[in-house]
């Protein structure tokens, strides 16, 4: 159903609206078909972030996807903000004592993980040397991603309840090393 839905009725639908919608309903109807998207996700069993992906994969084949590009960005940085607020407000410092071998013990292993396999896949990919070791150590954290994997595994309690701070410490803390 989807595919059916990317391929033919949204870009289809947008194409005959083009001269119709100015650049604010076309923000609103991208927002609102991501939104569309998260909740059926959810509704068959799907993670929402899957549906709004899907719908985000979908929209940028459209012929206006580099004008949703530049509308939706502003919202973007603002839920990102908002996002890095939310998670620093997360990290409790007494974790951070309580279980600083486990965080240090991961912080060191992704690091040192992702940055000596993203370099060695970039370097199979045929890129020279510097160029690799810069997009291998680029990709040394585990992002934003491990909180929704962290909350579905507590929620369906197949992790420990002192996990899912010790995941979003890693994150913090290897999300804030990656740029030095």
């Amino acid at each position: 159903l989807w595919f059916v839905v990317g391929i033919f009725a949204i870009p289809l639908l947008l194409r005959s609206v083009r001269s119709l919608i100015n650049d604010e309903v076309l923000l609103v109807v991208s927002l609102g078909l991501c939104c569309l998207m998260a909740v059926l996700s959810t509704q068959v069993g799907f993670s929402s972030a899957f549906g709004a992906f899907i719908m985000g994969s979908i929209l940028a084949e459209t012929i206006e996807a580099r004008k949703i590009i530049k509308l939706v960005e502003p919202v973007k940085n603002l839920f990102g903000a908002i996002f890095f607020v939310s998670v620093g407000m997360l990290v409790d410092p007494k974790v951070l004592v309580d279980y600083a071998v486990p965080i240090l013990t991961l912080v060191v292993a992704i690091l040192i993980g992702q940055s000596v396999f993203g370099t060695f896949g970039f370097m199979l990919a045929g890129q020279s040397l510097k160029s690799a070791m810069r997009c291998g150590f680029s990709m040394a954290q585990i992002g934003e991603f491990s909180f929704i994997i962290a909350s579905l595994g507590l929620s369906l309690g197949v992790i420990g309840d002192f996990l899912y701070p010790v995941v979003v410490a890693v994150s913090v803390i290897t999300t804030f090393l990656t740029p030095y």
